[in-house]
C-alpha cells in the first residue's frame, strides 16, 4: 500500500514535467518564490529553544499556464519528538509537557518536486514529494547515525493575490502528510516513533510569496 501511494504521488508530480507545450501560454507571471509564515519567526526568535523545529522551507515555482504549476521545494527541519503525534493524540499537550521528547534531535533535509493545479478561481490542490537525508544527534549535537525518508504531502488551499499587479500572494492551506522508508532510527528514537503512525492529517499552514 505504501509503495502504491508513492507511485501515485510520483506519477501525478512527474506528469507535469512531461508535458509538451507547443506554444507558450500567456501568464501574468512565470515564476514565484514562497515560504511558510513561521519560518522567519523560527529563525529570529525560536532557533535556540528545545522545542524549536529550526525549520527553513523555500519553494520556487514555474507557471506552465494558468492551471498547471511545477516547482522545486527545499526544506530542512529539526524534530524533537515524533512527527506522527496527531491532533487527537494531543500533540500540543505533549509539546508543553515534554513527555514524548526524543533523547536528542532528528534533522531532516531534502530537495523535492511539486505540482500545483488550479481548480476553480483561487482554489488549488498540490502534491509534493520530498526525499530527505536524516541525521540523528544527541542533545549536544553529536551525530549518532544517518537515515533516509520520503516525505509526501497533499495540499488543498486558496490563492489570494495582493496588489495592483498581483505580484504578492497569500496561500492558506491544509496539508495531509505521509512518509515512508523511515526505518533506520536508532534505539530510543525508534521506541518513540513506533508508538505513532506515519501519517499526519489536517495540518494548517499559510504561505507568503512573490511573483516575478
Amino acid at each position: 500500500m505504501k509503495n502504491l501511494i508513492v507511485i501515485l504521488l510520483l506519477s501525478c508530480t512527474l506528469s507535469a514535467f512531461g508535458q509538451i507545450v507547443d506554444k507558450e501560454a500567456e501568464v501574468a507571471h512565470k515564476w514565484s518564490i514562497s515560504l511558510p509564515y513561521h519560518v522567519p519567526d523560527e529563525i529570529i526568535f525560536g532557533w535556540g529553544k528545545r522545542t524549536s523545529t529550526q525549520m527553513v522551507e523555500l519553494h520556487v515555482k514555474r507557471n506552465l499556464d494558468n492551471k498547471n504549476i511545477i516547482g522545486v521545494k527545499f526544506a530542512t527541519w529539526r524534530l524533537f519528538q515524533p512527527m506522527g503525534i496527531t491532533w487527537w493524540d494531543g500533540v500540543v499537550d505533549k509539546i508543553e509537557s515534554g513527555t514524548e521528547y526524543y533523547d536528542g534531535y532528528l534533522r531532516e533535509t531534502g530537495i523535492g518536486i511539486t505540482y500545483q493545479r488550479m481548480l476553480w478561481k483561487g482554489l488549488f490542490a498540490t502534491v509534493e514529494v520530498l526525499p530527505q537525508i536524516q541525521t540523528y544527534t544527541d542533545l549536544d549535537g553529536k551525530k549518532i547515525k544517518n537515515g533516509f525518508k520520503v516525505y509526501n504531502s497533499l495540499h488543498l488551499g486558496y490563492h489570494f493575490s495582493i496588489g495592483k499587479k498581483k505580484r504578492f500572494f497569500v496561500e492558506p492551506q491544509v496539508h495531509c502528510n505521509q512518509w515512508m522508508f523511515d526505518n533506520n532510527s536508532p534505539e530510543g528514537f525508534k521506541e518513540m516513533d513506533d508508538k505513532y503512525g506515519n501519517v499526519f492529517l489536517f495540518e494548517p499552514n499559510i504561505y507568503f510569496g512573490v511573483n516575478f
